[in-house]
């Protein structure tokens, strides 16, 4: 009785196996790099430098720093938009690191939805 389905000797076929080393390969690869970004950090200041914020990859801040003109106890709000600022600042910085690292690993090919099929 003949086999149905499978491949002829039960291996996958010299491109498939071939596909599925390209995929560990890069897997390997994407996962140094996000571990590299993590330890990077990213630093974004507003109020021309008043406020300093640092982020790491991970997306955490870690550093706060505020100049003594920053610090005016009438104008609280504005120290509160200085600080958001820079934080939104540092963590966009942050989101493109990633986003280069990911395109450079999948050469600008997008893996989101909306396949053609």
């Amino acid at each position: 009785m003949a086999k149905r389905g499978g491949f002829p000797g039960g291996g996958m076929p010299g491109n498939m196996s071939n596909l599925m080393k390209q995929a560990q390969r890069m897997q390997r690869q994407m996962e140094e790099s996000q571990k590299e970004l993590e330890t990077k950090e990213f630093t974004a200041k507003s109020g021309g430098g008043a406020v300093e914020v640092t982020v790491t990859g991970k997306k955490e801040v870690v550093r706060v720093k505020l100049s003594q003109e920053a610090v005016d106890p009438e104008d609280i709000e504005m120290l509160e938009d200085l600080v958001m600022a820079a934080a939104n600042e540092a963590l966009h910085m942050a989101e493109e690191a990633n986003a280069q690292i990911m395109n450079k690993m999948t050469g600008g090919l997008s893996l989101g939805g909306g396949l053609p099929f």
